[in-house]
């Protein structure tokens, strides 16, 4: 009886066939569709970063911020709390981002900062937190008020508004005072929102949880959108300043001199900001 089973030369010689001798092809053990699975979470993960920091991705262009413009004028406080007056300043709460205004040194009952901040406003932010602070030299500076704002739809709309907004404190809700913002808002390329990282601070005055410590968001450094470049502010004249004054004369000035600052000195775009506020 003859054996069906191959004898040992041909089970070396089938092992010969098998073997690849020589250098490597190029595509040596690499899947097909490798190249397009490596673009497709490129893809993925820039449009994660993208929505990280607030910005969308348009069918065509660079990537758009949206950014949120505060302009922090002034206070009416209801108490002036210690011996002397007191030395106020605002810490604004953004998503997670804090920023904070210069301190009104004596301002006491009616501080005035007219600081203007301008932020990135990331998605599904519809509100921002804001406290009064009393610097003091030697000691916690102390909490004094604090209230929590909805963004108007009208500002989102694109409109310029400018309000009071009711402070909580020891008081009570809505007694302790009133703040007065101007806000506005805008949809432009990532490129030009290039905003200093802020770390976010601890709080524990203001009946909320605590504002986590996360560094602001930056645009997406890569691909590189190609750099616009930026106005500079135009100067208005004295007499200038003055016509826009006397055109809006229930309006404060330095509530004026704010807008001017935040449309950059374009008088026609101030302008169009107060119609908007004062209708």
């Amino acid at each position: 009886m003859t054996s069906t089973l191959p004898n040992e030369a041909d089970r070396n010689e089938e092992r010969r066939r098998r073997l690849l001798l020589g250098p490597l092809p190029a595509g040596f053990l690499r899947a097909d569709g490798t190249v397009d699975n490596v673009d497709a979470d490129y893809q993925a993960a820039l449009a994660l970063q993208q929505q990280l920091s607030g910005a969308t991705v348009p069918a065509t262009g660079p990537p758009l911020t949206a950014r949120l413009s505060i302009t922090i004028a002034q206070a009416k406080l209801s108490k002036n709390y210690g011996l002397t007056r007191m030395d106020p300043y605002v810490r604004l709460r953004v998503g997670h981002c804090i920023y904070e205004t210069q301190t009104d040194p004596s301002g006491g009952r009616t501080p005035r900062w007219n600081k203007v901040i301008h932020c990135l406003l990331p998605p599904g932010v519809n509100s921002i937190y804001l406290e009064i602070y009393d610097e003091c030299s030697f000691t916690m500076d102390e909490l004094i008020a604090w209230t929590h704002i909805n963004i108007p739809q009208a500002v989102l709309n694109g409109e310029t508004h400018e309000n009071w907004y009711p402070l909580n404190g020891k008081q009570g809700d809505g007694k302790e005072g009133m703040i007065n913002l101007v806000l506005s808002y805008s949809v432009g390329p990532a490129a030009v929102a290039t905003f200093p990282p802020v770390l976010v601070v601890p709080s524990t005055g203001m009946g909320y949880a605590a504002m986590p410590m996360y560094p602001a968001p930056h645009p997406a450094p890569y691909p590189a959108p190609l750099p616009q470049q930026q106005q500079p502010p135009q100067q208005l004249s004295p007499e200038q300043l003055q016509q826009i004054e006397e055109m809006f004369p229930s309006i404060e000035k330095d509530v004026i001199k704010s807008v001017l600052e935040a449309n950059r000195g374009d008088k026609d775009a101030t302008i169009n900001s107060l119609l908007q506020m004062s209708e």
